[in-house]
């Protein structure tokens, strides 16, 4: 299953990002070598944080928001967790044949 991550900038997210990315991007590397983080990255606008990963539950999703250096450390003052289903482009199933196959 497929999820949002979105979290909100608090007053004193700028400066405490720079104290803290380190440790948020070191949570990401387990998902990520695991292919579980699809896309990740900060909105250009300064408002928050941006992530689309994968996950079992929605409750492992909210687990993982809530546990990210960037909620514990005040950097998302808020944090939105929602299901996500793909549409465009096209997302590939196990059942769908690769040109390998």
């Amino acid at each position: 299953m497929k999820f949002v991550i979105l979290g909100f900038d608090g007053p004193d997210g700028q400066a405490k990002r720079k104290i803290h990315r380190p440790a948020h991007l070191s949570n990401l590397e387990p998902l990520h070598r695991q292919g579980k983080v699809l896309l990740a990255g900060p909105f250009t606008d300064q408002a928050g944080s941006l992530i689309i990963m994968e996950a079992s539950s929605l409750e492992e999703a909210q687990k993982f928001a809530a546990e990210d250096p960037y909620t514990v450390h005040g950097i998302f003052e808020r944090v939105e967790v929602h299901p996500f289903h793909q549409v465009f482009p096209e997302a590939p199933t196990s059942t769908t044949p690769t040109p390998s196959q």
